[in-house]
C-alpha cells in the first residue's frame, strides 16, 4: 500500500510539538533514580534527595523509611547476610548432634578472687546435652569444683590428677595467658573459649528507657574516663567538629561529671539511692542519633561494650576500633570512622545524616527487619552464655580427672 505524504500542517504541528517539549525539558531537571540502600562496603551510604529535615522523632522517621524504601528491599540488597557464613572471628556453637563429647553429667566452677564478672552470673545452668553447670564464687556450693576460674590472679602452677582444672581469663586486648592454665578464655576465637562483650549482664539493673526522641541540634554523645592520649586526640579533632555532649572526665563539656539526670531525669531508675553514671549510661544515650565509640586498643576481634551499647541504645555508633568489626554487627548499622578519607568528611557525612530521617532510619532496618547476619552468633558467644560453654568444654576435658597439657 502507497503511503501518503505528509502535508505542511502535519510537518509543521509535529515540529512545533518537539520544540515545546525541548524548550520546557531545560528547565525541568528530573532528580536521578536512587535508594537509600547502599553496598555494605559502602563507607558514605548516599543520602536521600530530599530537602533537609533535622527531625527529633524516631518513629516518624522509621514510618518515612518503611514508605521510601521498606524491609522487603533492605533484605534483597543484604540477602547474602540473611544466612551468613562461617566467620573465622566467631567460633562455632556446639549442637546436639556434637553431644556424644562430653562426659560428666554436671560441672561445678567456682570463681576464685577479686574478678569484674558480675554477682548475678552464679547460677545453676541447664545447658544443652543434659549437662548441669553450676557457676559459683561460694566455696560453700562448689567446696569440690571441677574447675578454678582466675581473672585477676594466677593459677596454681602445679596441678594433679583429681585436681579442679584451672581457668584462666583475659578479655583485655592484650589476650595474656597465664601460662599454667589448661583452659583459656579471652575475646578472639582462636583460644579454647570465646566471650564477647555483647551480652547483657555486663549491665543488669541500669535504666533500659530508650527515648524515640533524638536530640536536635547537639548530634553526638560521648563517654569516657580513662583519658588515654590517643583516643583524647582523635575524639577531641572529630568532636570539635560535631555539636556533642560529653559526659566522662575526658573532654567533658556538660558542667562536670553525673550531669546526665539533670538532662534527661526520666532516666533515674531508682530515686531512692544515689545514681551512679552507669545506671543510666542506655537511657541517657537513647536521645542522641550518634555515639562516638572508640576502643581503648584497635586491634582484631577486639569489639567491646562501648560498640554495644551504643546499638542497645537505639543510637548509631561512630565506631573506631577491632578492623574486622563487620563480623561482630548488623549490616548497615554502623558508620566505620576508619573507612572515611578525613574527620573532616566523616563530619560532614554525619550532620548530613542527621537530617535526613529516611536515610538514618535505615541504620535500624536490620533490628526492624530482622538482618542480624553474625550479630545473633555474637550475642550467643558473650559472657551471658560464658558458664554453660565452660562448663561444656570442661566436661569434654574430663573434669577433675582430665588430665593436664
Amino acid at each position: 500500500m502507497q503511503l501518503k505524504p505528509f502535508n505542511s500542517f502535519t510537518i509543521a504541528f509535529m515540529m512545533s510539538g518537539a520544540f515545546f517539549i525541548l524548550f520546557f525539558c531545560s528547565f525541568l531537571e528530573f532528580p536521578p533514580i536512587s535508594t537509600s540502600v547502599q553496598p555494605t562496603n559502602d563507607p558514605t551510604p548516599s543520602l536521600t534527595n530530599s530537602a533537609p529535615d533535622p527531625f527529633t522523632h524516631l518513629i516518624g522517621a522509621f514510618r518515612k523509611w518503611d514508605a521510601q524504601v521498606g524491609c522487603p528491599r533492605f533484605k534483597e540488597k543484604h540477602n547474602q547476610q540473611l544466612f551468613p557464613k562461617n566467620s573465622s572471628s566467631l567460633q562455632q556453637i556446639r549442637g546436639e548432634s556434637e553431644c556424644g563429647e562430653a562426659k560428666p553429667e554436671h560441672v561445678s566452677v567456682l570463681v576464685k578472687g577479686w574478678t569484674w564478672i558480675p554477682d548475678n552470673l552464679d547460677n545453676l545452668y541447664s545447658c544443652p546435652c543434659g549437662l548441669s553447670c553450676l557457676w559459683t564464687k561460694s566455696s560453700v556450693l562448689a567446696d569440690k569444683p571441677d574447675a578454678l576460674l582466675f581473672e585477676t590472679t594466677t593459677p596454681p602452677l602445679q596441678r594433679r590428677t583429681g585436681d579442679p582444672l584451672r581457668v584462666y581469663m583475659d578479655l583485655e586486648a592484650g589476650r595474656k595467658r597465664s601460662g599454667v592454665e589448661d583452659i583459656f578464655i579471652s575475646y578472639h576465637a582462636e583460644d579454647d573459649v570465646q566471650s564477647t562483650y555483647a551480652g547483657a549482664l555486663f549491665h543488669n539493673g541500669r535504666n533500659y528507657h530508650v527515648s524515640p526522641y533524638k536530640q536536635k541540634d547537639t548530634l553526638v554523645y560521648w563517654s569516657s574516663s580513662r583519658c588515654l592520649p590517643q583516643r583524647n586526640k582523635l575524639a577531641h579533632k572529630l568532636l570539635s567538629l560535631l555539636p556533642h555532649h560529653s559526659f566522662g572526665k575526658c573532654l567533658n563539656n556538660v558542667g562536670g561529671l553525673d550531669m546526665a539526670l539533670s538532662f534527661y531525669p526520666e532516666c533515674a531508675s531508682d530515686t531512692s539511692v544515689t545514681q551512679k553514671w552507669w545506671d543510666h549510661l542506655h537511657c541517657a544515650m537513647s536521645h542522641y542519633k550518634f555515639v562516638l565509640a572508640i576502643e581503648n586498643t584497635m586491634t582484631e576481634s577486639y569489639v567491646t561494650e562501648k560498640l554495644f551499647y551504643a546499638l542497645d541504645s537505639g543510637s548509631v555508633p561512630i565506631y573506631f576500633g577491632a578492623p574486622n568489626v563487620w563480623d561482630f554487627v548488623p549490616p548497615h548499622s554502623i558508620i566505620d570512622g576508619t573507612k572515611f578519607s578525613s574527620l573532616e568528611e566523616l563530619a560532614s557525612y554525619v550532620k548530613s545524616l542527621a537530617s535526613d530521617p529516611v536515610a538514618y532510619a535505615e541504620y535500624h532496618a536490620w533490628r526492624r527487619c530482622g538482618v542480624m547476619a553474625n550479630y545473633v552468633k555474637t550475642r550467643a558467644l558473650s559472657l551471658d552464655t560464658l558458664p554453660c560453654r565452660l562448663c561444656e568444654a570442661v566436661s569434654r576435658k574430663g573434669g577433675r580427672n582430665g588430665r593436664t597439657k
